[in-house]
């Protein structure tokens, strides 16, 4: 499919941001492409009854001059059909050219060819005008006494220069009356539709942002509460059962609501975060639970300095440790531990929550909590994301895996995906 076909329709009208020339009653053709079946009917439309007016005006001047209606008529009717000609001819070879389907680059210098060939017809159509009315009209001027048979003589001196404005004002009224001025809306038509299409597409990405945005925070809004409430009914719980390890984990608690509710406060912050605070707000929870489990749990969070700076959506590691202190440690009688780990694997991020508790369970991976883990990802990334859930060789233990793209922004993969 060629270029033209794959931009816009020449049977549509352009978008309001495109049009050149207005949209006024007399001038509504230009709604539609140059050079286009809508637009020529249009302006073909316009001038035949302008043309249409001019002639009926020249038919009753000359009729009443040379007292004869006959010469009037074709007077008028000679002068509507040089002037449409005039006017439609080069536009009407252009439009012929444009529905061609050619190249762009092919079409173009068609459509310019258009109009010269019909700045030529206009040329012809005015001397045969101009023959009919020096012939006929004139002479019938002369027997009416409002002419003389005489043609007025011009000095030789000036006889050239004269010539050469004469040409020089013929072309251009040819010019500009048979396409010459639609030449330069064509020229800049694909540009301004380019234009338009580009806002319209920055327009879309932002509006879908938006959605993406409060679809994300409505996410989190799930799974906040969720982890809030779990934590401090383990709180209720050990106040009435060990007041001193109450203590330590209130303790606790406070370190990690102090990782997160800065979070909470800040809006942006909701959608946008480092992989270091994340990681921070993952040991502060972990370092909570091993109090809450009386020491049975141990725990260790891995990275590499360098990796604490790239961005990571927040919430989504908090959610997998979470779920592997729910489902794998705590199910469990006895000790266990849960590792988080942060590596590059070639140009990707991978986080990985490991744990070696009761190991993967029927039903286990089909909840709210990372079913939002997967949304998010979806909703950040598209396909560029994967997320894994698999378990441990011997049927204990378990491992969650994420890995997305690297990036300078953790919203532009995002932003640049629909």
């Amino acid at each position: 499919m060629n270029e033209s076909a794959e931009t816009y329709s020449l049977a549509r009208p352009l978008p309001a941001d495109v049009l050149v020339g207005g949209n006024t009653v007399w001038s509504r053709y230009h709604r539609y492409p140059v050079f286009s079946g809508p637009w020529l009917r249009g302006r073909s439309l316009l001038f035949g009854i302008v043309i249409a007016a001019f002639s009926l005006v020249v038919c009753f001047g000359t009729a009443v001059t040379v007292r004869d209606w006959g010469i009037g008529a074709l007077a008028g009717v000679h002068m509507f059909v040089a002037f449409f000609l005039m006017a439609t001819t080069g536009p009407a070879l252009a439009t012929f050219a444009r529905h061609r389907g050619w190249p762009v680059r092919r079409e173009r210098v068609f459509v310019v060819l258009a109009v010269l060939v019909g700045m030529v017809a206009s040329f012809f159509a005015d001397q045969w005008a101009s023959t009919y009315v020096e012939g006929e009209v004139r002479q019938a001027l002369v027997e009416a006494g409002a002419a003389t048979s005489k043609n007025p003589e011009i000095d030789p001196a000036f006889k050239t220069p004269a010539l050469v404005v004469n040409l020089v004002v013929l072309a251009v009224i040819y010019g500009v009356f048979g396409g010459g001025l639609a030449l330069r809306a064509y020229f800049s038509e694909r540009r301004r539709w380019a234009t338009d299409q580009r806002g319209r597409q920055l327009a879309a990405l932002r509006a879908q942002k938006q959605q993406s945005d409060l679809r994300l925070g409505l996410l989190q809004a799930q799974v906040e509460p969720h982890f809030l409430f779990n934590t401090l009914a383990s709180v209720r719980a050990l106040v009435r059962q060990d007041p001193a390890q109450a203590e330590a984990t209130l303790d606790a608690l406070v370190a990690h609501l102090r990782a997160t509710i800065p979070k909470l406060r800040d809006g942006d912050s909701l959608l946008h975060s480092t992989l270091g605070q994340q990681l921070d707000i993952c040991a502060s929870y972990l370092e909570l639970m091993r109090l809450r489990m009386g020491g049975r749990l141990a725990y260790a969070v891995v990275a590499e300095p360098a990796l604490r700076q790239r961005p990571f959506p927040p919430l989504l590691l908090i959610t997998l440790v979470e779920n592997a202190i729910k489902h794998g440690i705590e199910p469990q009688p006895g000790p266990g531990r849960v590792e988080v780990r942060a590596s590059l694997r070639g140009d990707r991020l991978v986080l990985s929550v490991v744990d070696d508790g009761v190991g993967l369970q029927p039903g286990l991976g089909s909840g709210v909590g990372l079913a939002n883990v997967r949304e998010q990802l979806a909703t950040r990334f598209g396909g560029e994301a994967t997320f894994s859930l698999r378990g441990l060789a011997g049927g204990r233990g378990a491992v969650a895996e994420i890995t997305v793209p690297l990036a300078d922004d953790a919203g532009a993969v995002a932003q640049a995906r629909p």
